[in-house]
């Protein structure tokens, strides 16, 4: 029997955190809660987490802050509840590693049709890995991506760790190079097209890529802007080893 997804819900609110543990284990998912960062990094310890909510007002260490640590420490995917509606928060939250937002106050359906979006992405992705047996590496001005065992690694052996959408894009990069592809298509290849995305999502995707592959992120050489167009990916990429693109 497949194994149910494991939540993460952390909200400084019991209210906000029982109701909707309740509401989540109901609906099959296997819930944790935590009332603020401390009882988080306690409760990742000792569980396996495969999707993190996070309450962005709280006491204490926030949640952005919180979603920057899981960003650069792991690959859980963080869902933000946030009391802002504004596009400039959205896409705030979306630039520090979050793969989607969920303003207050929320449905609880709502937030469960959100969290499968990402956990079917993910699955997706997972069992497409699993099942290839092709272009399970690319190799790129000295960087190597492992598609199976999704890690990315620097020219002189460092692990540098990428959020999902993050992933999503730099494979879709590496599989149409020397391609300008438009921000519709790069959705439709990163994300698809059941991912809820503001306008600038992939804009804000690119930039945190650049932060990490570029040695001058405002002046980059890999993932160049092409005006009215999108985006072209430069290098020259190798498969497996072999086969350049």
């Amino acid at each position: 029997m497949a194994r149910s997804p494991h939540i993460l819900i952390v909200d400084d609110d019991p209210k906000i955190r029982n109701g909707l543990s309740k509401f989540l284990s109901e609906q099959g998912l296997r819930t944790t809660t935590a009332c603020d960062g401390r009882d988080m990094q306690a409760k990742l310890a000792n569980a396996n987490i495969d999707l993190a909510i996070l309450d962005v007002m709280m006491p204490g260490e926030d949640g952005l802050s919180l979603c920057r640590k899981l960003a650069a420490e792991t690959s859980i995917p963080v869902i933000l509840l946030t009391a802002v509606a504004g596009e400039t928060d959205r896409v705030i939250g979306l630039e520090i590693g979050a793969e989607d937002y969920v303003c207050k106050p929320f449905s609880p359906r709502e937030l469960l049709a959100r969290i499968r979006v990402v956990l079917r992405r993910r699955d997706q992705f997972g069992e497409a890995d699993k099942a290839s047996t092709h272009n399970s590496r690319y190799a790129f001005a000295g960087w190597c991506l492992d598609v199976r065992a999704r890690t990315l690694t620097s020219a002189t052996g460092a692990h540098v760790e990428l959020t999902t959408g993050e992933f999503e894009l730099l494979q879709a990069f590496l599989e149409h190079p020397n391609v300008v592809l438009n921000r519709d298509q790069l959705l439709d290849l990163a994300r698809g097209r059941s991912s809820i995305a503001v306008d600038r999502a992939i804009d804000v995707q690119v930039m945190r890529l650049r932060r990490k592959l570029e040695p001058d992120p405002q002046a980059p050489q890999l993932i160049k802007t092409v005006r009215n167009g999108g985006y072209i990916f430069t290098p020259e990429v190798h498969v497996d080893g072999g086969a350049k693109r």
